[in-house]
């Protein structure tokens, strides 16, 4: 039988004949600016502390904190989200070292919006997890419920304080309702109109976060299921969505990032600000333990896990890896 021309006729593999063409054709593209690096800085300590499921990771000093911007914006990363770890004997009900002017977190704040000026964004959690002696992301009524209006009081106070310190953006996590509303008429009142909101719009109760409650030397009892989504449903996240937007959020985030590719990609959709997502502390620490076996290549697996973000719609990811990431891609 005569054949006129090849077959098959299409061959998708003309695409991929050397890394130079791979380059030229690639849909999706890091760059250092996607990236934002979170950082621990913790009370009382004198020398940075090695988190154990974290490896590589650490609570900082507040001087070596700086050290650790310094370098992220050397390398180009756009952001640094702010975790501060205060004494436990510090912590309260209230968790009212949250908003005291020379909390662990204001000083840290302080310290590098000095060190790196508008150069890196200073980003700040605004949270009360890590200042309460019961762990939870808000204040409890008289049955140990979450009273969701008395927080978004104390997140208030909190999103003037921080602005006071001096973050570029604020990022409430504790998925309140209201809390954008709630935080956005908070800083314009102090004439704050400046200082963006990033909502963490989509927080899911996880099973990931283990290893960020040790970084964070948190005190929970229990969980956060009725305030953080069920991992089960996606329309919430999408209502979720629409009520930050409405608020006035500048940003919205999806966390975790890597098991919720999915929410991502339908966030990033029907969003019409930018989108980030948290690529958090288990999926940092699965990788790790993984590549320390031998059982995957580390550098390519990180490269992997955060392409697919992006590629599901992110325009920034928060990753424990931003600046060894940003050094590679520069």
């Amino acid at each position: 039988m005569t054949r006129y021309g090849s077959f098959p006729g299409s061959r998708p593999r003309r695409l991929r004949t050397t890394p130079t063409m791979r380059r030229m054709v690639a849909e999706t593209r890091l760059h250092p600016s996607d990236l934002i690096l979170p950082a621990f800085v913790r009370e009382g300590i004198d020398a940075p502390v090695e988190i154990g499921s974290m490896p590589g990771q650490y609570q900082h000093t507040r001087d070596s904190l700086k050290k650790a911007a310094a370098e992220a914006a050397e390398a180009g990363v756009s952001g640094i989200m702010l975790f501060g770890v205060p004494l436990d004997e510090k912590k309260d009900g209230r968790g009212t070292v949250g908003t005291d002017p020379d909390g662990i977190l204001q000083l840290a704040l302080r310290d590098v919006r000095s060190e790196v000026g508008d150069d890196l964004l200073v980003m700040s959690d605004l949270c009360l997890d890590e200042f309460t002696d019961h762990g939870h992301c808000g204040v409890l009524d008289e049955q140990g419920r979450i009273d969701n209006d008395a927080t978004l009081e104390r997140y208030a106070e909190m999103a003037q304080v921080q602005a006071d310190a001096g973050a570029h953006i604020v990022g409430p996590s504790g998925m309140m309702d209201g809390q954008i509303g709630v935080i956005r008429d908070a800083l314009d009142q102090i004439g704050r109109e400046d200082v963006a909101v990033l909502a963490y719009t989509v927080k899911y109760s996880s099973a990931f976060y283990g290893p960020f409650r040790e970084a964070v030397g948190s005190s929970l009892q229990g969980d956060r299921k009725t305030y953080q989504q069920d991992p089960a449903n996606v329309r919430e996240s999408l209502r979720e969505l629409a009520l930050d937007l409405e608020e006035g959020a500048d940003m919205v985030m999806v966390k975790p990032a890597g098991p919720y590719l999915d929410i991502l990609a339908r966030v990033a959709d029907a969003s019409d600000v930018p989108v980030a997502a948290y690529q958090i502390s288990g999926e940092y620490a699965m990788i790790e333990a993984a590549a320390e076996r031998g059982w995957i290549e580390r550098d390519k697996s990180i490269m992997e896990s955060l392409l697919g973000i992006k590629r599901a719609g992110a325009n920034m990811i928060l990753t424990y890896w931003a600046t060894e990431v940003a050094r590679k891609l520069d």
